[in-house]
């Protein structure tokens, strides 16, 4: 950082300690001087602040340093929120919230169905760094139906159809959707090279992150906690819209998923056909704690569905109300999943909740069940039961490929509960 910018910020942090919140709004007029050394290009960096500070919609000041084309829009702490409407990204851009800033949702805005906090569509070369910072939005308001309209569009960050983003350090929290949402436009079916980290998803209405379209996209050592309002309420879901998009290069690692309404982790792949790039999705490392559905949730592969890989590795699932993990409407022929070193702990036995389930849901979406490999992995289960069901609605439906094996500790039985009438000889369960 270099010298005006820390004089800058040594200001902002003197004004915000030295006056009453009444007079920090005179202190922030515009900065015409300021304004037109960016504008001239003299100045590579903007602060929102120079346009003026409006403490009930500051809309106008943050968009119009974004809309300046300075290389880093730095938003200082004023003490106060940043009162906000939709605000619109840019390409070639830093935007970096100092800690403690708070870029809220203006109350009886957003009445949009798809009207998000921060919105980037086709856009290149952009960073969100805000360590200590939030974006906030209010869910409450938007799902009671004399307020608004339902709808579950509301994201707190929309990322669409974009190239090089990274995203650090921020807090999402309480939208009308997402925390944060990753997918196409119509100019480019998919986002590409995408980094989030240190990222808190909470309590929003859908899903921490949803992942509808990416290539090349990274998710670590974040928080999903808490999603609520509507179904998946996913802590993160990958769903994508049409066959034509893509879940490729995808690595989630060191995150902790929690408390949240739906799985911890759900990747239903129903709109995927054979004319789709393979799937490559790895998730390791990941804590999965105390989700109210199942802790993962992977189906709606049909005999026409994706080819690929979806891989789980030294994971650890505790506590989920439906099951630890469940694979559901899979066919044997599509996309291969593989649990390496997974443990699953203390599943509670209502639902049907197994710790492990491979199921068929619904008839006339597989023929065929399976593809699904455990390669060492552990139950611990304080009942007396099979760690795995395996069991379909129609006589029919066969079963191959699920192989591999499972370790059980605690009371859990060595055996598989195997519902179907087809042999499961490759899949061994040892105590």
């Amino acid at each position: 950082m270099d010298v005006k910018k820390l004089f800058f910020i040594s200001i902002i942090l003197l004004i915000n300690s030295a006056y009453p919140s009444d007079l920090k709004v005179s202190l922030y007029q515009p900065n015409h001087e300021a304004i037109s050394q960016v504008e001239q290009g003299s100045l590579n960096w903007a602060s929102p602040a120079w346009w003026g500070f409006n403490e009930q919609d500051a809309t106008e000041s943050l968009q119009s340093a974004i809309n300046s084309n300075a290389e880093e829009v730095i938003v200082p702490n004023m003490g106060v929120p940043w009162i906000v409407r939709p605000i619109t990204l840019r390409s070639n851009q830093k935007i970096t919230l100092m800690s403690g800033v708070v870029i809220l949702a203006k109350k009886g805005e957003f009445k949009g169905g798809g009207d998000s906090l921060f919105s980037a569509d086709n856009v290149e070369n952009l960073t969100i760094s805000g360590y200590g910072a939030t974006l906030k939005m209010n869910k409450k308001d938007y799902q009671d139906k004399k307020q608004y309209k339902p709808a579950e569009w509301r994201m707190t960050l929309s990322i669409c159809g974009c190239k090089n983003v990274l995203v650090e350090g921020i807090r999402c929290e309480s939208s009308g959707g997402d925390g944060i949402y990753i997918g196409a436009t119509n100019n480019l079916n998919r986002c590409e090279n995408v980094l989030i980290r240190d990222v808190v998803c909470y309590d929003n209405h859908r899903q921490g992150i949803s992942v509808i379209s990416a290539s090349n996209l990274t998710i670590e050592n974040c928080l999903l906690i808490g999603t609520s309002g509507t179904a998946p309420q996913a802590g993160i879901d990958f769903e994508p819209n049409q066959e034509s998009e893509q879940l490729t290069n995808i690595v989630i690692k060191n995150c902790m998923i929690k408390e949240n309404k739906g799985a911890g982790i759900l990747i239903y792949l129903k709109q995927f056909d054979k004319t789709t790039l393979p799937v490559s999705i790895t998730v390791e490392n990941c804590f999965i704690q105390n989700d109210f559905d199942h802790g993962v949730a992977i189906g709606a592969v049909t005999k026409d569905g994706p080819l690929g890989d979806i891989k789980f590795k030294n994971c650890y699932i505790e506590g989920s109300q439906r099951g630890g993990i469940c694979v559901f409407d899979k066919s044997a022929d599509g996309v291969k999943i593989y649990f390496d070193n997974c443990v699953c702990v203390n599943t509670p036995p209502k639902s049907n909740g197994f710790p492990i389930k491979i199921n068929q849901w619904k008839k006339t979406m597989v023929a065929k069940l399976g593809g699904v490999c455990f390669n060492d992995c552990v139950v611990y289960d304080t009942y007396e039961r099979s760690p795995i069901e395996i069991n379909t609605l129609s006589k029919d439906c066969q079963i191959s490929d699920i192989r591999g094996t499972i370790i059980v500790k605690g009371k859990s039985l060595p055996k598989v509960e195997n519902k179907t009438g087809f042999s499961v000889n490759e899949l061994v369960v040892e105590k």
